[in-house]
């Protein structure tokens, strides 16, 4: 339980109201009751403003005067209201120490301080650092090391040689490390290239639940400090994905892609290998990148929905497309040769 007075102290907010109102928790406009806390971070919702209940609402100075209730005023509403879910954050967190059910290796490091659920396996040569929590059936490989105040959920999977940096989390049954697809077509089949690398994370890092990251082939696989990923998404082997950069649900990354900093990869998105992208490149939803983007902005492929009947209509054009250019041609040659004619006689 905070006061608005704590509120707008500890998020650096300026209050105009009641100091000493308490707020328990957040909520939606429509949703909040008298002692939650709400947040307007988009013209679209401004018509359920003067109706809400919350006990206040965070918002930008220029829609204060359309709030009936107490007002925390910020510049970026959204990234207020993303610091006071901090503050509200009820997810449970183990106890320091390692769960009986666990097993830990003889020569594996556990930090006194650190938490190791039920069911947990940490291997040999293991490090787990102070304050980090691996849920219950989480498994750490050999020599695999996770950051201080980081966090593991269920059932994640951390091969070997992974080294998970600080204040990180992997969300349940995410497997890091595994090997990348690599194989080369010999005589009987197909014979394994064998991942020699490994997986490196940086800090600030979150992975989503059943996420799949691979280990390099020779050098390691790389995701730079402050990346987001949601969950479903595959990066291969020997990528690197440049700091800040976000990558959200059943996107693909195939292997040795660089992706720069600051970059959005939005959902379904495609990335074939061996290309980079440079900092700051938004990709739209289900886009097919098939080179290289060597300047920022936005890049989008695909084929937007349309009625059915209409698509139908023109997938028939799509294949009539080719045959319809060499008429094109055909037709600008005949022109181009009129014109010419026209020119020559006196």
């Amino acid at each position: 339980m905070y006061t608005l007075g704590e509120l707008a102290k500890q998020l650096d907010l300026v209050l105009t109201g009641n100091a000493r109102t308490p707020v328990s928790g957040l909520a939606s406009l429509t949703e909040a009751g008298p002692d939650e806390l709400s947040f307007l971070s988009s013209e679209v919702h401004l018509p359920r403003l003067s109706s809400t209940r919350a006990a206040a609402v965070i918002l930008h100075p220029e829609h204060a005067v359309d709030c009936p209730v107490n007002k925390l005023l910020a510049e970026d509403p959204y990234l207020a209201f993303a610091r006071a879910s901090r503050l509200f954050d009820r997810a449970p967190v183990g106890a320091s120490g390692v769960h009986p059910g666990a097993w830990v290796a003889a020569d594996a490091s556990v930090h006194p301080q650190a938490a190791v659920g039920a069911g947990a396996v940490v291997e040999a040569g293991a490090v787990v650092a102070e304050r980090a929590v691996l849920g219950a059936g989480v498994y750490l490989g050999h020599d695999a090391h996770v950051g201080a105040d980081s966090r593991l959920y269920a059932n994640a999977v951390v091969y070997h040689n992974v080294r998970i940096g600080k204040r990180c989390r992997v969300h349940a049954q995410a497997v890091l490390g595994a090997d990348g697809f690599g194989f080369a077509r010999g005589p009987g089949g197909w014979e394994k290239i064998h991942q020699l690398g490994g997986l490196r994370i940086g800090d600030d890092v979150e992975i989503g639940a059943g996420t799949t990251i691979d280990r390099g082939t020779l050098e390691d696989t790389v995701i730079e400090d402050g990346v987001i990923i949601d969950n479903l998404v595959q990066v291969a082997h020997n990528c690197r994905i440049g700091r800040g950069t976000a990558i959200a649900g059943c996107s693909g990354i195939a292997g040795s892609s660089i992706i720069g900093a600051d970059c959005t990869l939005a959902g379904g998105t495609g990335v074939v290998g061996h290309i980079e992208i440079c900092d700051n490149v938004h990709i739209t939803g289900m886009t097919m990148v098939t080179r290289s983007i060597t300047e920022p902005g936005s890049y989008s492929s695909g084929t937007p929905m349309t009625a059915t009947r209409e698509w139908k209509r023109s997938a028939v054009r799509f294949s009539q497309l080719d045959e319809m250019h060499r008429r094109l041609v055909s037709l600008e040659r005949l022109l181009l040769d009129a014109d010419s004619r026209e020119q020559q006689d006196p």
